[in-house]
């Protein structure tokens, strides 16, 4: 073999590996926007937000009125939550009364909540304390980048909701999630939204008490289901959770909802 032909060689070889490997990166992108596997769709299934509520069934111009809020755009906020999200969530405010929510982070949601539910509504949200980030509890197989994720978001001691007309609807509490009793609270919220931690263990336990603490017809909605190489924890505990509980993924967002039986 000429040396020629040795380089050529090594530039074929080079080419078909660039190849594959873009053709892999594209596959990956493209089923990450339509949100499904490589080998089919992700294991929780789709639903329309018409599904969850009424008020979400379209009319002849789009979303009707009903559906109508108060709203903050995601701009430059810390929060992950995508505006087509916090929209949803608004939206469902509106016919809640009891509300809780994992993790505060910026208190967006808390607001937004506070701003467009019912005047007699009540929200109670759970954060770490910038001064309690010892409390935090990691455990095996949670991955170290989530952890810190969690623990960076845990920076404010006060909120967008602070030194608002609706601040009076808000009881904010501060814990770890994980030492949080959730007995007063069994059976009473209409509306609970699980963002915290990430972690496996912390989406476990999250998880758990919500399904406690929500009422009969009420709804737990969770936050970040990505596909398997984003948030794997809480990929992987709703995963499990669908093979015993009817969840639902709200297409074209992250939210994953279940309503509790009546």
């Amino acid at each position: 073999m000429t040396q020629l032909e040795v380089v050529l060689s090594v530039c074929i070889i080079v080419l078909l590996i660039t190849s594959v490997s873009l053709a892999s990166y594209v596959i990956r992108v493209r089923n990450r926007a339509k949100q499904r596997s490589t080998f089919g769709p992700w294991p929780i299934p789709k639903l329309r937000p018409s599904e969850i509520d009424p008020a979400f069934t379209p009319g002849p111009y789009g979303p009707n009125l009903d559906c109508e809020v108060h709203h903050i755009a995601n701009i430059e906020v810390r929060s992950g939550v995508s505006d087509l999200e916090q929209w949803i969530l608004a939206v469902l405010s509106k016919k809640s009364l009891s509300m809780f929510e994992f993790g505060t982070c910026t208190g967006r949601t808390t607001y937004l909540w506070a701003r467009n539910s019912a005047p007699e509504a009540r929200i109670t949200t759970l954060t770490l304390a910038p001064d309690q980030l010892a409390a935090y509890v990691k455990e095996a197989g949670d991955e170290e980048d989530v952890t810190h994720d969690a623990l960076t978001e845990t920076i404010y001691s006060s909120f967008l909701y602070s030194g608002t007309s609706v601040e009076a609807k808000i009881t904010q509490l501060f814990g770890d999630s994980k030492s949080f009793d959730e007995t007063p609270y069994i059976k009473s919220c209409d509306l609970i939204f699980v963002d915290g931690s990430h972690a496996y263990s912390y989406v476990k336990s999250d998880t758990a008490k919500a399904l406690s603490m929500i009422k009969p017809g009420g709804l737990v909605v969770w936050h970040d289901y990505r596909g398997p190489r984003k948030q794997k924890g809480v990929w992987r505990a709703l995963n499990e959770l669908a093979r015993t509980h009817p969840l639902r993924h709200v297409g074209g967002t992250s939210l994953v909802i279940y309503r509790a039986p009546e």
